[in-house]
């Protein structure tokens, strides 16, 4: 949305490399694909030098083949170059960490665990220049991230509750919480840039979620004009009723023809205290990823399909991020 200059993502760049630890003599691969952002390789290598580090630009095909389903929203295997060529995983788990600057990464890929196991760092980056430097992450963010984290970890349930009439219990056992601080500073750590937020993988949830006018649908990144009723059983949507948007969705989860795009997957809330809820409103569908919505603080996020705690694997992949929750 704003010019910034060729400095200001050297720069941003570099004060996010040295978040993520990067130290002299470490080795950085800068990973892309055709599609990526030039301005974006270039700041990753610029501030790999900067930080003393040895750095290789590795560029990949892209990853999923077109045309894709409209319902493949995300949450398929990821990059398939990376996933079929041996000798990409082995330059990649070789690194000490990844600036993954590709548009699909391979996030839900088993592939990317065997990454992490070498002990690799990956950073995935992946929004609006403007978005990237306003989220750089701060000092504390880590520890506000791992308090909420640790609040899951010794809760039985949750309750989310709203005055549009939301009220799910939550079951948080085995439901692994998680994080995102905007950087990876420990080996075999995968993070977003930017990202504050944590998160959890519960298997039972039961009751009601009202989404309200003004929250936000994601990937459609549309804002809701209309409040809509899903019913949740037993983590599953039963029932979807209100406007316009409820038809989006009733037609999304019938046209995916896949037997978790129903099911409750990841859900939690942000911690970003830079994010601004109105910029999926200011910039074109294909200029940001909507970390913004996903990340913003106070909020709840919850979302539909993939399972890797139930191993529930899912093409049909939603985030909604809510505001006005308790």
């Amino acid at each position: 949305m704003f010019d910034l200059s060729s400095v200001d993502l050297l720069d941003a760049f570099t004060r996010e490399l040295t978040m993520c630890r990067v130290r002299p003599g470490e080795h950085v691969v800068v990973l892309s694909e055709p599609a990526s952002r030039g301005d974006y390789v270039a700041a990753a290598f610029g501030a790999a030098k900067a930080c003393g580090a040895h750095v290789i630009s590795a560029t990949v095909p892209g990853g999923s083949p077109a045309p894709i389903p409209s319902t493949h929203t995300g949450a398929g295997p990821g990059l398939t170059s990376v996933l079929t060529d041996t000798t990409a995983q082995d330059l990649l788990k070789s690194a000490d960490l990844v600036v993954d600057l590709t548009q699909e990464g391979f996030i839900h890929a088993p592939v990317q665990q065997e990454i992490l196991r070498a002990g690799t760092r990956i950073v995935f980056v992946c929004d609006a220049p403007d978005v990237l430097i306003r989220n750089l992450p701060q000092d504390g963010d880590k520890d506000r991230c791992l308090q909420a984290a640790d609040l899951l970890k010794r809760s039985a349930d949750m309750r989310v509750t709203s005055r549009a009439g939301t009220d799910l219990s939550v079951r948080l056992e085995g439901s692994r919480p998680e994080f995102q601080c905007g950087y990876a500073d420990d080996p075999g750590r995968w993070d977003h840039w930017p990202s504050t937020m944590v998160l959890c993988w519960p298997e039972i949830s039961n009751g009601r979620i009202v989404l309200a006018e003004g929250d936000i649908l994601l990937p459609f990144k549309e804002y809701v004009r209309e409040p809509v009723t899903l019913e949740v059983r037993d983590g599953h949507i039963e029932d979807v009723t209100g406007g316009a948007e409820a038809k989006l969705l009733t037609t999304f989860f019938e046209d995916a023809d896949d037997q978790w795009a129903r099911s409750l997957s990841h859900m939690g809330w942000g911690l970003m205290r830079g994010a601004d809820w109105f910029a999926t409103a200011l910039y074109g569908k294909g200029d940001l990823m909507g970390m913004d919505a996903r990340a913003f603080a106070g909020n709840f996020l919850w979302s539909t399909g993939p399972h890797p705690v139930l191993g529930r694997e899912s093409y049909a992949h939603l985030d909604i991020a809510m505001r006005g929750c308790t």
